[in-house]
């Protein structure tokens, strides 16, 4: 399973650069990160404008991962006390607009429709969405 992103050739490999991430204080990419101290970030990852990552419990996100515009990560929940890493795999991808709960890991290769919502853990190479997300059937190889 590659960890290229989908729909990114390697002329856009070369041009990656790890971005630069002060807490609270919005990327040139437009997302922006709370507690980034919480936050590794893999090589080739690609995260879409006003996306939001709330790292105060841990956030892994591994080479290749995308992720959608105006997506939302907490590690950590205010309204009912959740707490827990969030991982994201080699090469999956997160559609705009989805959301990930505290704990949950998103598996290798794994593609997420946008406008889910992910409270429990998604295995790899899988398409899932949905609210709450759920797996919808294994990825073909030509998919992953």
């Amino acid at each position: 399973m590659s960890a290229q992103p989908r729909g990114h050739d390697r002329a856009w490999r070369e041009r990656w650069e790890a971005p630069t991430i002060v807490g609270g204080v919005p990327t040139r990419w437009q997302w922006m990160v709370q507690h980034p101290e919480g936050l590794t970030l893999g090589r080739y990852t690609d995260i879409g404008a006003f996306s939001y990552l709330n790292a105060a419990a841990g956030i892994t996100i591994e080479e290749g991962v995308q992720i959608g515009s105006h997506c939302a990560l907490y590690s950590v929940s205010s309204i009912d006390g959740l707490r827990g890493p969030i991982h994201l795999e080699a090469g999956c991808s997160i559609g705009s607009h989805s959301t990930i709960l505290p704990g949950v890991t998103v598996g290798a290769g794994t593609l997420v429709g946008a406008h889910s919502l992910l409270r429990s853990d998604l295995p790899a190479g899988v398409l899932a969405f949905g609210v709450p997300a759920a797996v919808v059937r294994d990825l073909r190889p030509e998919e992953r």
